[in-house]
């Protein structure tokens, strides 16, 4: 099997695997209890938050865990409209976000709130500008993704930030960072976004783990018992968030590196795929680790099944929107023959060379064998 889908998800790296399992059968205990079991599985949550807080470029009292990027961004959706709904109720957006914020803004103008949604241009970007031609004085809330999971482009966020602050100074600025974290540098302390969601599983940590930066903390978001400094409920899932902190500590001194390597082989492969008849590549793939395509006149899932044949697994657009034609592809005004037969490739750390070359090679001939059908 040749995996080209890291965007949807990642290997679990040996250090998280090892983490988690060791937390599984020998540090299992509850973080919330006060004998020596319980205190040990404290400094295991304290040592894990510390490890991508430093990964994050954040102080670690502002990093709390949730079950994932999903959570994370309802959570700073949600809790940022209600500290500051008096104050205004007026968010902007854009329109091509994934779900876990698209789907919260509509629940939140069916709770009377005007969200204006950034347009792209045909490259999948939004621009500085366009927010700021957007901005109002009762504009409480501005969300905007660092990396757009299927067109690649990478959005200014640090001029978004200040830009906001500047011309809102009542608004808090969120970012979904998933696909940005270890693709794209950044710090916390220096972004300016007052609000940021990661997610472990697309970074080689397992699945059911993510994680919220809050440069000042929002109502809490789960109510109950009072873990996560009490905005966030619930005993905390101590093996996979080891398992996050494991994979950040593994990863952040080779970060660069692999974001380098990850950029020579996209080059590589946007290179070889623009001498094939009948592919078109999509998007401005600023992201050093997706490339889209299309072939017009085939289906998305044609392409997947009979790449899937031949031992790669690739995407067609984002893998939590099933089913459903790309908005962000809609958004950007793509034709509807290349949506269709649009998919996702997407790498990681684990990518090679020759698994690029081997995915060149063979897709003229998946494009000849389903051209003839």
């Amino acid at each position: 099997m040749i995996y080209l889908d890291n965007a949807a998800t990642t290997r679990p790296c040996a250090e998280a695997v090892e983490a988690i399992t060791k937390t599984l059968t020998e540090d299992w205990g509850n973080p919330s209890a006060q004998y020596r079991f319980g205190i040990d599985a404290a400094r295991l949550l304290r040592s894990a938050r510390q490890s991508v807080a430093e990964a994050l470029g954040a102080e670690t009292d502002r990093v709390f865990f949730t079950s994932g990027g999903t959570e994370a961004d309802n959570w700073a959706i949600f809790a940022a409209a209600e500290r500051l709904g008096k104050r205004g109720r007026h968010i902007v957006t854009t329109a091509v976000e994934h779900h876990a914020v698209l789907r919260p803004m509509q629940k939140l103008q069916e709770r009377g709130f005007a969200v204006t949604y950034l347009q792209p241009d045909p490259l999948g970007r939004v621009s500085a500008e366009s927010l700021q031609a957007a901005l109002r004085p009762d504009t409480v809330l501005v969300s905007i993704m660092m990396v757009n999971n299927e067109s690649g482009a990478v959005m200014p966020i640090e001029a978004m930030a200040k830009l906001t602050h500047r011309l809102c100074p009542n608004a808090l600025f969120h970012t979904d960072a998933v696909q940005g974290f270890f693709k794209v540098p950044f710090r916390a302390r220096t972004l300016g976004a007052d609000l940021i969601s990661v997610s472990g599983h697309k970074i080689h940590a397992g699945k059911g783990v993510g994680a919220l930066y809050m440069a000042k903390n929002l109502p809490p978001y789960l109510h109950g018992g009072g873990q996560e400094s009490g905005l966030r409920s619930g005993t905390e899932n101590l093996p996979m968030i080891a398992g996050f902190g494991a994979a950040c500590k593994a990863q952040l001194p080779k970060r660069m590196a692999d974001i380098a390597e990850q950029t020579r082989l996209k080059k590589l492969l946007q290179a070889l795929l623009s001498e094939l008849d009948g592919v078109t590549l999509l998007g401005a793939q600023d992201a050093p680790h997706i490339v889209n395509l299309a072939v017009g006149g085939l289906r998305s899932q044609g392409l997947i099944n009979a790449l899937q044949e031949r031992g790669f697994c690739v995407s067609a657009g984002s893998a939590c929107s099933k089913g459903h034609r790309s908005h962000v592809l809609e958004a950007m005004g793509v034709d509807a023959r290349l949506i269709d037969g649009s998919i996702r490739v997407s790498l990681s750390g684990e990518t090679t060379e020759e698994e690029i070359r081997a995915f060149a090679d063979a897709l003229p001939q998946v494009i000849a064998a389903l051209s003839r059908r």
